[in-house]
């Protein structure tokens, strides 16, 4: 059944606001962020935003979520997975966040401020401890290093693979700027250290 033009109105209005909620939360951060912001961005009065999402935290909420889904929710399954080895497992993460944050470049910054600010409620959405400590990829690093190393070692690799992942992002201004490197060419070497993120690692598992 054609839903009435009413409802379709309100769904069209509710995305509105959460698509401009998104573009001033990841430029801004929650605590710089006013709700007549998101509803300038918007095109729309303040009245019309709090009725449909009543205050800034339930759309930061939403925004946040949304997010972090993103940006640890297939790391989740990734890491979770039984099926893959774990070296499919490595090639599998630094694949992921290559692309997704050559897609949305504002991602860790944005991620990282607001784990800051709030980190229990964050890293409890994000699952933080079943991937860090529980997952099948824990396991398996825990089972190819044996005895050899500390019961934390394990997490120390995962520290700098997520770290060679992530942070080429998070410094990317820097980074472009010192090395006179325009998008494309940023583009170009993050693509070249999704294949050289694998090798790195497997130095390090060699190695330890």
């Amino acid at each position: 059944m054609k839903k009435p033009a009413s409802d379709a109105l309100d769904t069209s209005t509710e995305e509105r606001i959460k698509e401009a909620a998104r573009k001033v939360f990841l430029q801004k951060g929650y605590a710089a962020t006013r709700v007549k912001d998101i509803a300038q961005e918007a095109g729309l009065n303040i009245a019309l935003l709090n009725y449909y999402f009543r205050s800034k935290e339930k759309l930061f909420d939403l925004v946040m979520l949304e997010k972090l889904q993103q940006f640890a929710g297939e790391l989740q399954r990734i890491m979770l997975d039984e099926a893959t080895s774990l070296r499919e497992k490595v090639e599998l993460i630094a694949a992921f966040y290559v692309d997704l944050l050559l897609a949305q470049p504002e991602l860790p910054v944005f991620i990282f401020s607001e784990l800051k600010a709030n980190p229990a409620k964050l890293a409890g959405i994000m699952g933080a401890q079943k991937v860090l400590l529980h997952s099948r990829f824990a396991q398996q690093l825990r089972e190819e290093l044996g005895a050899r190393h500390s019961a934390s070692y394990p997490l120390q690799l995962l520290m700098s693979l997520l770290g060679m992942a992530v942070f080429p992002f998070v410094a990317r201004p820097v980074l472009q700027l010192a090395a006179e490197q325009d998008d494309a060419a940023f583009a170009a070497l993050m693509q070249e250290r999704k294949r050289l993120l694998p090798q790195w690692f497997e130095t390090l598992l060699q190695s330890a």
